[in-house]
């Protein structure tokens, strides 16, 4: 009997469960991955469709971009892909056939180098973790580089007086759920801090004493 081979996705989850608690770069997983380019959606689908809690540095703030860290073994609930080859047709021929984030289309000269060409996928216009869905009206044609956040084509991020008025404006049970998400994303970052003044006043102390 021949050996069963497994795809690229399934050597990342291997990866990330020999390593649970550790924090894992891109290279290293793509290397998991033996070498696949689209690793970081292969990453999005084990934590969005799987619910595997794969945390990235949107979650965390002491993580980089770039560094990934598998909590637990255990799967929370993940979204189903429901998009169907007529939805993703239709969306990439009103979008003709161009990324909406960048401006490339499909077959061009890859922006970012090497022998490929541009590859359109669709992404959400509003994640589905934050309720989006998967209807034409939420989904738009963008680049496999766009979609892996590879280009610097993000919206400009609202200045602290626009991202102060919003919470403001916000429901009290949303601003709570807001509260929340900051204590969990800072928690590990204040520890570190906390750690690294104690060191400080320590080594200060002995010093003094020399």
């Amino acid at each position: 009997m021949s050996k069963k081979r497994f795809g690229s996705k399934h050597k990342i989850l291997e990866f990330f469960l020999a390593n649970i608690g550790k924090v894992l770069n891109g290279k290293e997983i793509q290397e998991a991955g033996d070498g696949v380019t689209e690793w970081a959606r292969r990453v999005r689908e084990l934590r969005n469709e799987e619910g595997y809690q794969i945390l990235s540095h949107k979650d965390r703030a002491d993580l980089k971009p770039g560094q990934y860290l598998l909590q637990t073994d255990v799967r929370v609930l993940g979204f189903k892909r429901n998009i169907s080859k007529e939805t993703r047709a239709w969306v990439l021929e009103r979008n003709g056939y161009t990324c909406q984030m960048c401006g490339v289309a499909a077959g061009d000269a890859d922006p970012l180098g090497g022998p490929r060409t541009v590859r359109l996928t669709l992404g959400h216009i509003v994640d589905k973790s934050k309720g989006g869905d998967d209807s034409p009206k939420n989904l738009r044609a963008v680049c496999m580089a766009c979609n892996e956040g590879l280009q610097n084509t993000s919206p400009p991020k609202p200045d602290q007086i626009q991202l102060l008025s919003q919470v403001r404006r916000a429901r009290i049970d949303d601003q709570q759920a807001l509260l929340e998400w900051l204590l969990n994303k800072f928690e590990h970052s204040v520890v570190k801090k906390k750690a690294k003044g104690i060191k400080g006043k320590v080594k200060k102390k002995k010093k003094g004493k020399r």
